[in-house]
């Protein structure tokens, strides 16, 4: 399978990384992971001061063969988090909401809600629980309880769910949780339930949220909760690992139930993008808030979403009790939308299709990962991935 694009050598030396280095790590990749036939594709951008000094694709769309185009539109299912995890703290800005609010205040409907087996909270459910997943809520694919085996039979964790956001918040309502607010991390339908905050915060739909205030701000014209017909080419395949350890087509992009017109727009999962749109997402988070003139959140306020806001300054290690995530646990803490290493300060997150961000605000770098493999705990892509563009540094931002 062909590899197109580059290492960009003068831009990779300009901003202090190794060219050789670079490439090396890119044919790592290609050759471990698409030649080898465990991924179908992939796609991936590095910048550095964000200028791009690599941008690399291989491997086939669709599963007729068509090659995977610069402009690939991809599932990427919990990158959709940051982007409502901003959404919920430009409504902080206003001072329509606080971190400390109940989160009843917006979502009457969990007034009775009870821990385990009937125990009353310690404490009410707060916004702050929701975007660190110290809500108590859980995903039924973490198969470790009964309460989350209810999950599974009501359909609560489904990408394309069939209920209206009312409708969904009362089912979640009617199930316990699995332990008391902020008593421990569990990854969860947490952002799922910002996104109906943001939604009866604002008054609008999560799409018309995420595009007023979000997608057109930042120039994001390829971000979607609903696949438009003009883009429909542009769509991928996704894969999966059968049984067997091949792969099996998932679902076709012509035939994506990303088509159909949604009850209820996953804040946690739902959206669609491309490399190009995401980074300029991920510019805005870099510069503190900002891009091309226009502001989303104060810089402060990016700041302290990229902090760890774990009880007590702990890291997953030590709180998790989840058999799933988009993290290592040791050295990594949480923030307002995604996880943050505690040492070098880089924040990121991924998708269950293994696409996958991270951010290095003290090395000034980006990088943004796309394929369409489910599940994304196959392979160590994403570590090797952070590994290599680490390894590339020649030279230390202020140094």
């Amino acid at each position: 399978m062909r590899l197109t694009g580059q290492v960009d050598a003068a831009a990779a030396q300009a901003a202090g990384m190794s060219a050789a280095r670079l490439e090396a790590l890119v044919t790592h990749l290609h050759q471990s992971y698409v030649e080898s036939g465990k991924l179908p594709h992939m796609q991936l951008l590095v910048s550095r001061g964000e200028q791009p000094v690599l941008s690399v694709r291989s491997g086939i769309a669709r599963a007729t063969g068509e090659p995977l185009g610069a402009d690939a539109l991809y599932r990427i299912a919990s990158m959709t988090k940051p982007v409502t995890s901003v959404a919920f703290m430009m409504l902080v800005e206003q001072g329509l909401a606080a971190l400390d609010d109940p989160v009843t205040k917006v979502l009457p409907e969990f007034a009775g809600l009870q821990a385990g087996a009937g125990k009353k909270l310690e404490r009410p459910m707060l916004m702050i629980d929701l975007l660190r997943h110290t809500s108590g809520l859980t995903y039924g694919l973490q198969r470790q309880t009964a309460i989350d085996a209810r999950y599974r039979e009501l359909g609560l964790d489904e990408f394309q769910q069939k209920r209206s956001p009312d409708e969904f918040i009362t089912a979640l309502a009617s199930l316990p949780l699995e332990f008391s607010p902020g008593e421990r991390w569990n990854y969860s339908v947490s952002t799922d339930v910002l996104g109906v905050v943001v939604e009866r915060l604002s008054g609008l739909d999560l799409e018309s949220c995420f595009r007023e205030r979000i997608f057109d701000p930042l120039g994001m014209v390829d971000t979607f909760f609903e696949l438009p017909e003009n883009r429909i080419e542009r769509m991928t395949d996704a894969w999966q690992l059968s049984a067997q350890g091949a792969l099996s087509l998932y679902e076709r992009g012509n035939r994506s139930g990303w088509r159909r017109s949604l009850r209820l727009r996953s804040g946690g999962g739902g959206l669609l993008s491309s490399v190009a749109d995401y980074h300029r997402f991920a510019r805005m988070l870099l510069r503190g808030g900002e891009l091309d003139g226009s502001r989303l959140l104060k810089p402060e306020t990016v700041a302290a979403m990229r902090a760890n806001h774990l009880p007590g300054g702990g890291d997953l290690a030590s709180l998790s009790s989840s058999m799933f995530s988009e993290a290592d646990y040791a050295g990594v803490g949480f923030g307002l939308g995604f996880a943050t290493d505690m040492k070098t300060q880089e924040f990121y997150w991924g998708g269950v299709f293994s696409t996958f961000f991270f951010i290095d605000p003290v090395e000034r770098l980006i990088a943004i990962f796309m394929t369409q493999h489910f599940p994304s705990n196959s392979y160590p892509v994403r570590k090797q991935l952070r590994a290599g563009i680490r390894d590339a540094i020649v030279e230390r931002c202020g140094s």
